[in-house]
């Protein structure tokens, strides 16, 4: 990298710890709920949409994605193994909640809005934003327009959901960490050469937060079996939180400006809608399962799993089961949207050529 570069780098990073680490520390000290996190994203986005320029490097946020994840799958423990039997029936219901937020969202941006089917789709798929835009990018879809209704969403989910999180997660049953034991060197050695393992195989699984899970995976196993006891620093997680907060805070810049002001109202009432629409399906789950509001909230949230897994370890709700419905979310995403986005961009030809018959 030459020099001027190199050092046009340090700068920008330098600047871009002490936006975020300057909200942070603001949203602690007034007691916002999930302060690292919604501090440091409110922050870094309010600075980048003034052009300021944020800058992480790819390094760092792998290691504090490994990081993040080891430390999730410490919350995992051999009674988890117990439960399991339960989530079948939730997956169901995360099935059910992915129709209908993407159904009815899509009949907003296509029916009321009048967008073209195809951009109306891929915008109303809840989160795997990667793949979305990699799959949206073979077709003829508005890209900005599907980047920008979903960086807003992930923004408003993020911003909103982690204030109700806070209050719900008051009463849910607590992963206790207290009782891990210190454990020599030899440990720590065990546990971060595992998470680097777990995290090498999630990058080349493609799945969404891929390094994440895959550290959150091989934490989890180690700690199951009892392999591993050592108990890993809460300050890691807020150090994290900053960084996830700079990561989603830096989606939008000022070259967005002027396309957020015009999508802005469609953007909120996409949100309104796919939040209504996820919200009455955690309802029904809450009925159906009997598991606490802010672990189904949590799982069903549609989009952001590395923010809402940290978030969940944080408030001491399981992450295993967080993680998995995320995962699963991903997969029934990724195994549908080719077959439905052939039959949209059929729907799209055959309007074109009626208008142009007309």
């Amino acid at each position: 990298m030459p020099r001027p570069l190199l050092l046009k780098n340090i700068i920008a990073l330098f600047l871009t710890f002490l936006i975020a680490g300057g909200g942070a520390g603001v949203a602690w000290f007034i007691g916002l709920p999930i302060p690292f996190l919604l501090g440091s994203m409110c922050t870094v986005m309010i600075a980048s949409l003034s052009g300021v320029h944020i800058y992480l490097p790819v390094w760092l946020r792998n290691l504090v994605f490994i990081m993040l994840g080891v430390q999730a799958g410490s919350g995992v423990r051999p009674e988890t193994l117990n439960q399991i039997g339960e989530w079948p029936l939730s997956f169901m219901l995360l099935f059910v909640m992915l129709v209908s937020v993407t159904g009815f969202t899509f009949m907003l941006l296509r029916y009321v809005f009048r967008w073209d089917a195809q951009t109306a789709f891929f915008s109303s798929l809840p989160g795997a934003l990667s793949f979305v835009m990699a799959a949206a990018s073979e077709t003829r879809a508005d890209l900005i327009r599907i980047s920008m209704i979903q960086t807003v969403r992930l923004l408003l989910l993020i911003g909103l959901l982690a204030p109700v999180l806070n209050v719900l997660g008051q009463s849910a049953p607590h992963v206790d960490l207290t009782e891990l034991a210190a454990a020599d060197p030899q440990e720590w050695l065990w546990l971060f050469m595992a998470g680097a393992a777990g995290a090498l195989l999630g990058h080349y699984s493609r799945l969404p937060g891929g390094m994440m899970l895959g550290a959150l995976l091989a934490s989890a196993l180690v700690y199951v079996t009892g392999f591993v006891t050592v108990r890993v620093p809460p300050e890691l997680a807020d150090f994290g939180m900053v960084i996830l907060g700079v990561l989603i805070g830096s989606r939008v810049n000022k070259q967005h400006r002027g396309i957020i002001v015009e999508l802005l109202p469609v953007a909120l009432m996409a949100f309104l809608v796919g939040a209504a629409s996820a919200g009455a399906v955690c309802a029904l789950a809450w009925l159906v399962t009997g598991l606490h509001p802010a672990q189904i909230a949590l799982a069903f949230a549609p989009g952001a799993l590395e923010a809402l897994t940290v978030i969940a370890f944080s408030l001491g709700v399981d992450p295993a089961y967080v993680a998995s419905h995320h995962v699963v979310r991903f997969m029934l995403i990724a195994l549908v949207v080719p077959f439905l986005a052939k039959s949209l961009r059929r729907m799209d030809e055959k309007q074109t050529a009626a208008q142009a018959e007309t």
